[in-house]
């Protein structure tokens, strides 16, 4: 008996584009999502993986009273030591890795043929990510529909939220590593489940 193919996206966009709707409308379908970011801030949360790590190298300071990495005080550190974000991505990345493996192996076993890698920064991530896809989805809308969902959602400063921007890929980068791009923009919530659904189809969903 032929075993069947098991798919594995990429699903990326910038903030603000409707990525974690488009991934949970995914889930609905019958994917299974693994949300890097998620897997991420559970590493730095208190009992983390990665935090006897964290505190090894950088020192109690950087330890809040709950145990967590202190995020803010982890910012300036980077922001005054380049090397100390290399660090930290030296802890963190092999950890992401081996989660996202575990669970990726768990959804397979459990009968998933659809796996789904959310990953806001695939596009930073060079390589690393793409390889281990078949194919990269991107959300895509303009940059103004960006700040009115920001600014809606959290209420950032407008400056604030252009600086989240400018620190992501650009929107060309993103549309340039797509297989398949949601255009999710002056779209209703059913408007852009009916594309979702057509996309998990096309998988086999």
């Amino acid at each position: 008996m032929k075993t069947p193919h098991i798919w594995r996206l990429g699903l990326t966009g910038g903030i603000g584009s409707g990525k974690s709707t488009v991934a949970s409308m995914l889930a609905a379908q019958g994917a299974a999502v693994i949300d890097a970011d998620a897997i991420s801030r559970s590493l730095t949360a208190p009992g983390g993986r990665a935090m006897a790590a964290i505190a090894h190298t950088f020192g109690p300071q950087l330890i809040d009273a709950q145990g967590a990495m202190d995020r803010q005080a982890m910012r300036e550190v980077v922001f005054q030591d380049p090397q100390a974000k290399q660090k930290l991505e030296a802890i963190i990345h092999p950890l992401v890795a081996q989660i996202t493996a575990e669970q990726a192996q768990a959804a397979v076993q459990s009968g998933h043929r659809v796996l789904v890698f959310d990953v806001p920064l695939l596009v930073e991530s060079g390589e690393r990510w793409r390889k281990q896809v078949d194919r990269v989805i991107v959300v895509d809308c303009d940059a103004q529909t960006q700040r009115q969902r920001v600014s809606a959602r959290s209420g950032l400063a407008a400056e604030e939220i252009d600086r989240i921007i400018a620190l992501q890929a650009s929107r060309a980068q993103r549309l340039a590593c797509a297989d398949l791009v949601i255009l999710n923009q002056g779209l209703s919530l059913s408007q852009l489940a009916s594309k979702v659904a057509q996309v998990a189809a096309d998988f086999g969903l």
